[in-house]
């Protein structure tokens, strides 16, 4: 029991830092909206959290409203510029306050019909009377918007579970909700990563699962705190009067009472949580990236939408008259405007599992499709992949694209002059060829930028707080102090279990 009490106790002191960081960060992390108009300015945060060079996903596109204005979209929320961005000017007002608020992931013009925004938390619509952001009410609960698309008088809006269609000469917009048909290949199951997923962050039942989680969050902290009181007051009595002497060992044995019970009878969830999160960040992720497992019964993941949580973007390809559906299970396309089952492209280019950020027309059949695995120019009808920036070809191993690739593409830019510019997540922006580099980012976009308190919660749980300080071993912060939390709660359920047995013998 002693062997067992150690392994408890000395991996406890010196994880016990990121211990409470994962179960603060976690709980923050489960309520994204709540918390959307809390933000954290990005100078207490390491340097490689500040913006230059237009990096950390804050341009993912641009649109043209006019002869020489652009409006660029982005984690910067939206600015106006104009086609050599000699100037910006916010274009932001309306937009809840929270950096989160005016994460836009879309942005679509409509001619006479205005302008849309598809956000974290909702359709905007911009009134040029109020010169502001109008939220658009939507018939569906979800909020999350990934695209807005607009077809001659027809408005598209997908989510990432539905996809929403209105007529835009209408004086008030009617949506009304396509039913999307599965694809050919559907085998009714899901991803071993967003099952993980689910579980870990309590999503797979809902609102309940996610107060579950949070619940086991807090008794990692009181567990984490009551086992450092039970550490620090025997050496904090020898410096005390005996009147405190007496409180403080009652209190040490409440502590350690409640620190075994609670421990003991929560055990099974927090190895749970302990094993799912291990498995959602790399190099442990890459493992499972591919496998598809059953969906859960009477669980989130077992919805009647066929395309719960799948959509990712969509194109209309006016050329092959076709639509185009970018989910996270694969691209797929329909010709019969959704009439019959979508089919699979046979050729698929590498999409990190962590999502698509491009999906372009170029060219006649062709499409580039950009990611953190990198950026292709795919060519479905030749099942041709080739690097965009490398111009080699890639070749298809039928097991997807890595997590990150050489190139972690978060945006992409095509000038009125035909010029490219090309986001690169951690290095910012640069040109596809001569000349057509942005300027510097503006100290005004900069400051109007911070980071939010979700995000700034989520490089805390991810580890990656960690890269300046352990440069690319950061990656192994999480599958090591998994492996160490592991080892906690077992040697301390043991030790507590060979106690317990000890008690009964010796009654």
């Amino acid at each position: 029991m002693v062997k067992w009490r150690k392994f408890h106790k000395w991996p406890s002191l010196v994880f016990a830092l990121f211990i409470l960081l994962f179960a603060f960060s976690g709980i923050i992390l489960n309520h994204r909206e709540f918390l959307s108009s809390v933000d954290v300015n990005r100078k207490w945060l390491p340097g490689n959290y500040t913006y230059k060079n237009w990096n950390l996903a804050s341009v993912k596109g641009a649109v043209s409203i006019g002869h020489d204005s652009l409006l660029v979209y982005g984690n910067i929320g939206v600015w106006l510029t104009d086609s050599t961005f000699s100037g910006f000017r916010s274009f932001n007002q309306g937009f809840p306050p929270g950096a989160d608020n005016r994460k836009i992931n879309t942005l679509a013009t409509a001619g006479n019909h205005g302008i849309y925004a598809g956000t974290l938390f909702g359709l905007y619509r911009f009134d040029a009377g109020k010169q502001a952001w109008i939220e658009v009410p939507l018939p569906i609960p979800e909020k999350r918007i990934v695209k807005v698309l607009v077809l001659g008088d027809s408005l598209m809006v997908m989510t990432r579970s539905n996809i929403l269609q209105a007529d835009l000469t209408l004086n008030q917009l009617k949506f009304s909700r396509l039913a999307v048909p599965v694809p050919e290949d559907d085998d009714n199951r899901t991803g071993l990563f967003k099952t993980l997923w689910v579980i870990h962050s309590g999503e797979i039942y809902g609102i309940t699962g996610k107060l579950v989680v949070d619940a086991v969050g807090l008794i990692f902290i009181l567990l984490t705190i009551t086992g450092l009181i039970y550490f620090i007051v025997p050496h904090t009595l020898k410096r005390v009067k005996q009147a405190v002497k007496s409180k403080l060992k009652r209190f040490n044995r409440f502590s350690l009472h409640w620190h075994n019970q609670i421990g003991a009878w929560t055990v099974l969830i927090l190895i749970l949580t302990t094993l799912t999160g291990m498995f959602l960040r790399p190099p442990l992720l890459i493992a499972i990236a591919n496998t598809r497992v059953s969906k859960i019964k009477f669980s989130e993941l077992d919805s009647p939408n066929p395309w719960f949580d799948r959509f990712r973007d969509i194109l209309w390809d006016a050329q092959l008259q076709r639509f185009i559906i970018a989910s996270n299970e694969g691209i797929y396309y329909s010709d019969d405007n959704f009439r019959s089952r979508l089919k699979r492209f046979p050729s698929q280019p590498p999409v990190s599992v962590m999502g698509i950020n491009v999906l372009e027309k170029q060219g006649p059949g062709g499409y580039l499709v950009g990611s953190f695995s990198g950026i292709f120019q795919w060519t479905p009808g030749q099942q041709r992949v080739t690097d965009y920036i490398t111009k080699t070809d890639y070749i298809e191993t039928g097991q997807g694209g890595p997590p990150f690739g050489a190139v972690t593409v978060a945006g992409y830019i095509k000038r009125p002059d035909g010029r490219e510019l090309l986001f690169d997540y951690a290095g910012g922006c640069f040109p596809m060829g001569e000349g057509g580099r942005l300027p510097l980012m503006p100290q005004e976009i900069v400051i109007a930028s911070p980071i939010s308190l979700w995000n700034a919660a989520l490089e805390i749980h991810t580890g990656r707080i960690f890269e300046p300080l352990l440069g690319p071993f950061y990656i192994l912060v999480v599958p090591v102090c998994g492996l160490a939390i592991l080892l906690i709660q077992v040697a301390g359920f043991i030790a507590w279990w060979l106690g317990r047995k000890r008690k009964k013998t010796a009654i």
